[in-house]
């Protein structure tokens, strides 16, 4: 999977985002307690009570436990605190001690161990518990790579053209994966270690830490998929709008070229040496119609097929007037076909190359077939070669497939054998156009 250095870039930084995000809370929590232990108000931190007497503590079986007093008095030792202190029952205690909340019947409870059997207790020979600068740091760290190994594969897996659904599965079981060595404080040891080894696999602030960057990671992934296919779908429509210029240009050049409009010229010279009037005025208004109608709908879209065999009437007549009695256009077509569309101009490059590429004789006249297979359209012609072949760009017929790809998003069907060439174009019906 390849991706370019720009999403590398964007990957990370949007990585680093939600890595500060979900930790946030953390790092505004952890502002809030420091600020809290420099501006508390003196009567709140002269509730903790220094008690210098000793007293033994007791550990019930359920794990919680009292720390009594000669007098009678007794204080609640929390069992998370005798696990994280090493206390043992029968230890002798002196200890600071939270005072009873009489609003909520609460009893005192162990706050701060002083001495422990005689002796000064050490608060760091029982925890090595890191800074909080480094717990941020090493969060923050941990949630930018988790963020930043699931955009890639996500992001990496849509610029390659693969499953997208599929690599966000992938992506959350590498979540998954990274879910149980995320870096965790052992209330034991007081030590970051990877969560799978507390035995606490389903700490729920670990929990909704991790869902939290694993949603956002793939909610951006599906944001930048999205983008990049509406960029995908901007650019093949700017290739598209390139190819049909460029294709409409060519057929352009195709139609109205300098040999097609010399041979007319020529053949509207015979009929005036010939002084056949008639003829050559109508000669006249068919050529006129043809090259109107050739540059009014050069980019044009779709025409009705009773538009289209007008103008094959017109041009056609061009070429009876030029081989005589020796070409014929023969149409069949049904009528309830006639207003189906079909690409502008059409028919005329196959016909031009019918009469290019073929001998034309008195002898044996040339046919060129019009008509329609149900919702095609077939135009098809007997192969004479001639015997000096005429040269061909195949500009015509390229063309011709190219615009029916573009504008209906169908293929054109060539037939060439060695006796027929055919061309079958699907006709489009009103109700699609």
């Amino acid at each position: 999977m390849k991706l370019r250095y720009s999403d590398w870039i964007l990957n990370l930084l949007v990585a680093a985002a939600i890595s500060t995000v979900v930790n946030f809370s953390y790092v505004l929590l952890l502002v809030v307690e420091q600020r809290g232990d420099t501006q508390q108000p003196a009567p709140a931190r002269r509730q903790i009570v220094e008690r210098p007497d000793e007293g033994v503590l007791h550990v019930t079986p359920d794990g919680h436990g009292y720390v009594v007093y000669e007098n009678g008095d007794s204080v609640y030792a929390p069992m998370h605190r005798i696990h994280r202190l090493g206390l043992a029952d029968g230890d002798r205690l002196v200890i600071d001690l939270m005072p009873m909340n009489r609003k909520h019947g609460a009893h005192p409870m162990l706050h701060k161990l002083r001495m422990r059997n005689g002796a000064d207790f050490d608060y760091g020979t029982v925890f090595n518990r890191p800074s909080a600068a480094t717990d941020i740091s090493v969060q923050l760290l941990y949630y930018l790579l988790l963020s930043f190994v699931l955009l890639s594969v996500v992001t990496a897996t849509r610029r390659n053209g693969g499953d997208v659904a599929r690599a966000s599965v992938v992506g959350v079981a590498v979540a998954a994966t990274c879910y149980f060595v995320a870096p965790v404080i052992d209330w034991r040891s007081g030590h970051i270690v990877p969560n799978f080894s507390t035995g606490r696999m389903f700490d729920y602030m670990l929990l909704l830490k991790w869902t939290f960057a694993v949603v956002a990671s793939l909610l951006y992934a599906r944001i930048y998929t999205l983008i990049s296919q509406r960029q995908a779908v901007e650019l093949e429509n700017e290739q598209l709008k390139n190819e049909n210029l460029t294709t409409r240009y060519n057929l352009l050049v195709g139609q109205i070229n300098p040999h097609f409009f010399f041979n007319s010229l020529n053949s509207l010279a015979m009929l005036v040496r010939e002084k056949e009037n008639e003829k050559a005025l109508t000669y006249i208004d068919q050529l006129s119609y043809t090259f109107r109608y050739i540059i009014q709908n050069g980019q044009s879209t779709l025409m009705t097929l009773d538009e289209e065999l007008k103008f094959v009437e017109a041009y056609g007549y061009l070429f009876k007037i030029r081989y005589a009695d020796k070409l014929f256009i023969d149409m069949d077509v049904a009528p309830e076909y006639l207003d189906w569309r079909l690409p502008a101009l059409s028919l005329q490059p196959l016909i031009g190359n019918a009469v290019k590429h073929n001998t034309i004789t008195r002898a044996n006249p040339f046919h060129i077939s019009i008509r329609t297979e149900g919702s095609w359209l077939v135009v098809s012609n007997p192969k004479v070669p001639k015997l000096t072949p005429e040269p061909s760009t195949g500009i015509g017929l390229n063309n011709l497939c190219n615009r029916w790809r573009l504008i209906t998003g169908c293929e054109v069907e060539i037939v060439d054998t060695e006796r027929e060439f055919a061309v079958r174009m699907p006709l489009q019906s009103p109700a699609q156009s």
